[in-house]
């Protein structure tokens, strides 16, 4: 059989994994072990900053040739920054395969940062900041993690503020990149129909040539949770509410068993238990979910809901009840086999898309410095009792730990 994947080191210590596929189109990227955690007190938003200017201008490229050199064969570039790490990333006709590599490894490891482009660039994420300021179903999520992490950095809104925005130096670029972009804190990931010969060689020549010593930035880790309810006042239509907790860290060997519950309770799919109880019973709101991101050594655990006035402590209680309910009672037998098999359906589809199996990989390969079969994915959710679901109901969804906000219109 055929191995999923197949994982190899450059002599410089840059770790990469590469998928084959049969497809036209390929995809392929960076990840550096570097967001907005990694920050200095004064360098609030600067993660998402140097995301934004790497595409203002290398040693060999200004702006117009960078972001024409893909969109003239008709691919695309791109890149997002989370709280612990940044991603460049393109998908393309496999065809263009070492233009898109030579492309996304000049961005990444050969950006000069201009320092007037810098200023424009200032401007344009001022600009993303006071839009996301207009969209309170959003900034709750970031707000109850500043709750949740009260003075931690995993506590920092990832845009940063005007204030701080305003604030960045060029210099504090470079400090940055000295600190968090180091070969042994990145990870190159390509999934496409290229050989791995083809793929090793090409990285090697692209990604290759930059030698760097390993990194000695330690991230501070997150300890002293304490529970905590608040309320604002917002202009708006609607109540925003977010209920929930820390959880477990990436590393944690409950995550697999909290993905499962988080996913039943109010995963994506319409028949979770919160959409189809607080929506399709008794159409109090439009959005509610669940959502579960697990960090280097904690995670949060958040359910979000928005509701009309009239509806919302109805709307609470009904999300006590479930919870109640998870807290008390085992999943039966078919209860528990239906949550499974939902759960490995959502991972395979999620394998169907090529971008997103391309950052999966690179995302788990930088992380655990492995990656799990889908097999032994498969097998591990498999393997789950309703005791193992029950015991994290009742530590995750504790009355007594859990944290809430509340947007009042």
């Amino acid at each position: 059989m055929a191995k999923e994947f197949h994982t190899y080191t450059l002599p410089n210590g840059l770790r990469c994994i590469h998928k084959r596929t049969n497809r036209d189109v390929s995809h392929l990227g960076l990840i550096v072990n570097a967001g907005s955690r990694d920050e200095l007190e004064n360098e609030e938003g600067l993660a998402h900053f140097i995301e934004h200017s790497i595409f203002k201008g290398t040693k060999k490229r200004k702006t117009f040739h960078i972001l024409s050199r893909l969109d003239s064969v008709g691919g695309e570039i791109n890149a997002y920054t989370t709280k612990e790490e940044t991603w460049v990333y393109a998908s393309f006709l496999k065809a263009h395969f070492e233009r898109a590599l030579e492309l996304v490894g000049d961005i990444c490891l050969n950006s000069v940062f201009p320092e007037k482009e810098i200023q424009k660039e200032k401007d344009v994420i001022i600009d993303e900041i006071n839009s996301y300021l207009d969209t309170p179903g959003e900034i709750i999520f970031d707000d109850f993690e500043e709750l949740v992490f009260n003075g931690h950095p995993l506590g920092r809104n990832i845009l940063g503020t005007v204030d701080s925005v305003k604030s960045l130096k060029r210099q504090d670029i470079f400090n940055m990149f000295e600190r968090r972009y180091r070969m042994d804190q990145m990870v190159f990931s390509s999934v496409g129909n290229q050989t791995l010969a083809e793929v090793k060689e090409l990285a090697n020549k692209y990604l290759g040539h930059i030698k760097t010593q390993p990194s000695e930035d330690k991230r501070q880790l997150f300890t002293g949770y304490k529970p905590v309810s608040k309320e604002e006042k917002r202009d708006g239509y609607q109540i925003h509410y977010i209920l929930g907790n820390q959880a477990y860290g990436s590393g944690d060997k409950q995550k697999t068993a909290l993905i499962l519950l988080n996913n039943y309770l109010g995963g994506p799919a319409m028949n979770s238990r919160l959409n189809l109880m607080i929506r399709e019973k008794h159409g109090f709101t439009y959005n509610i979910e669940s959502n579960y991101t697990a960090y280097q050594e904690t995670g949060v655990l958040q359910i979000y809901l928005g509701t009309d006035e009239k509806f919302f402590g109805r709307s609470k209680k009904l999300v006590q009840k479930e919870l109640k309910t998870l807290r008390d009672k085992k999943l039966g037998p078919t209860q528990l086999h239906n949550a499974k098999q939902q759960l490995i359906g959502q991972i395979a589809l999620g394998q169907e898309s090529g971008v997103g199996n391309m950052l999966a990989l690179g995302k788990s390969y930088l992380l655990y410095d492995k990656v799990a079969p889908l097999a032994d994915v498969i097998k591990s959710i498999d393997s789950l009792k309703s005791s193992q679901l029950l015991e994290v109901a009742n530590e995750i969804f504790d009355p007594k730990t859990l944290s809430e906000l509340t947007y009042l219109n």
